[in-house]
Formats: C-alpha cells, structure tokens, sequence
C-alpha cells in the first residue's frame, strides 16, 4: 500500500503479468511467484496481475482473488501493485475490487464491461458505482476497445476524472494516437494515463504519460524499463533505440492471442512451467512457433541481456 496515497507514484514500466497454469490447467502460485521474483529483479517498475494479458475471463473470481492476493504477497511492498479487478459483471467486479484492497494493491485496474456496449452515461455510472465501493483506493480505468467492443470517449474520460475523487487515471489500449491527445487535453494535467498498446508506449511520454502496462514487459522486463529510464535522463536516442529493438518481440506477442505466444516463450526460457492457456485459447500452433522462433532471432541480442537476469 506504499503507493496507495499518492499512485502519481505509479510510473514507468509496470509488467501486467500472465497467469500461469500448469500442465492441468490450475492455478500455478508457484510459478506466479517466480515471475514476480524475476521481474523486481530486471528492473521493473510496477507489477499488474488481471488485465487482458492475464486471461481473466477464463478464470474464476475465487482464482482471480487467490493470483491478486499471491502477486500481492510477493511483491511485499518493492514495487508498486495494481490489481485488474475488472469484469462484464457489476458485482464481479466490486468483489474483485474489495478483495483488491484487502490484499493491499495500490489500485485497480477496471476494464470497461465487455460485449454488453454500454453508452457513455452508462459508463460514467459504472465506474461511479465501482470506486464508490473502495473509496479508499484509487481507481484507473482501463480502455481497450479491440476487446471490449465499447470505447470510454475523451469527455467521458473527463467527466467521470472529475467527478468521481478516487478515479485517478486511465490505461489507454487504442492504436488511435490522437485519442491519446484528446484524453489528455480533455481531462487536463492531473489525469494519471499509462499506455497499453506497446509501439505507444515511448511516444506518450512525449504526451505527458507516467508510464506504460505493456504486454511486451513479460518476455523483456529489462529492456522496458531501461526505455523508461532513458528517457526520463534526457536519453532520447537509447530510448528510441530500445524502441526500435523491441519491435520483432511485439510482433511475437501477436502471432496468434495475446498471452498464448508470450506464455511458450516463458516456457521455453525457464520461467513458467507450462504455456497452458484456458479455453477459448488454444497453446501456439506449429506454424506460430516457427515465426516466434524467426522473430525471436531479430531480437537475440535482446533476449541474451534479458537472460542475464535470474
């Protein structure tokens, strides 16, 4: 809870975990465990557990609870904690968001409810109702229109910023770099804004942003946030050139779903047990291991630095 009182705190390169299952598809706490273990010890500024790359969906809000209270006791206060708490469903969600707070995150990320494409006012009431039942801990909402099919709009962003206190921030997860603007522009300075989308993540420092949730931070911790540090010492061309260099790993992620090609390469590096994936995902196909192994030999040199940490 270091952070809990002040989560402009929040910033630079914050890993938005996977969740690992084992061969059987459990929960893998132990796994979990060393991930957070491996990630404090690259360099990483922030741990998030129960976002898209988490596969949330596919879980039970008993094992949500259980990976939001495991990360939790992991991290131990060395970094800090935001807890994916969002759901489809309101109450799913307020749960997830208590437990959260009880387990000590520092806030909660709350997606916008997916397939039911609620309008703007409907918005501004669901995220009034969520950070009215934790009004302690902050609140950042979560766009990501690819997978949700609703859109949170820059004066939506703004108002609900405004009048609800603990509402602190947004993670934005929209390829539409102008949306960023607007959000930003919209809302005013004191808005909290992370990028999501991970080719955005250096350019919205430029913007004004505190940092970045990015899938990419999974199989590249140390390279993630060394781009953060660069630039925030005034090292623009190392930041770009991490930029530039991540991009074969970014294409990776997206070979088949987000975390399925993440999760192989964990396996493969050591790191996870197994890249079991719940249903409706299915574990990397032959035809996608052979482009994540060409992929993954434009970033050797990357890769080799991020081995080196154990």
């Amino acid at each position: 809870m270091t952070y809990r009182s002040d989560p402009s705190r929040i910033t630079g390169s914050i890993a938005p975990l996977i969740t690992p299952f084992t061969d059987d598809g459990d929960l893998d706490v132990d796994s979990l465990r060393r991930l957070v273990k491996w990630h404090i010890a690259a360099g990483t500024h922030g741990i998030s557990i129960g976002g898209s790359t988490g596969e949330p969906s596919a879980q039970t809000v008993t094992e949500r609870i259980l990976a939001i209270e495991t990360v939790a006791d992991a991290i131990g206060g060395r970094v800090p904690f935001i807890a994916g708490t969002g759901s489809a469903k309101l109450d799913e969600t307020i749960e997830l968001t208590t437990a959260a707070e009880r387990a000590g995150a520092d806030a909660a990320l709350v997606i916008t409810p997916y397939y039911a494409r609620p309008t703007q006012q409907a918005l501004v009431e669901w995220y009034t109702r969520v950070a009215a039942s934790t009004p302690n801990l902050p609140i950042i909402m979560y766009n990501v229109p690819s997978r949700t099919a609703v859109e949170l709009a820059p004066d939506t962003v703004a108002r609900i910023y405004r009048d609800v206190p603990n509402v602190v921030g947004i993670k934005e997860t929209t390829k539409d770099f102008e949306h960023f603007s607007r959000v930003i522009e919209t809302a005013g300075d004191g808005l909290l804004v992370w990028s999501g989308i991970e080719l955005l993540c250096l350019p919205l420092l430029a913007l004004g942003g505190i940092g970045y949730i990015s899938a990419t931070s999974n199989i590249a911790p140390r390279a993630c946030a060394e781009m953060y540090e660069y630039w925030m010492a005034g090292k623009h061309d190392d930041a770009r050139r991490i930029h530039y260099a991540l991009h074969p790993l970014v294409d990776l992620l997206f070979v088949e779903t987000n975390p399925t090609t993440a999760k192989w390469v964990l396996e493969r590096e050591g790191r996870i047990a197994s890249a079991h994936v719940r249903p409706p995902l299915i574990e990397t196909t032959d035809a996608g291991i052979a482009e994540v192994q060409r992929l993954l030999g434009s970033a050797s040199e990357l890769m080799a630095r991020e081995r080196e940490v154990g």
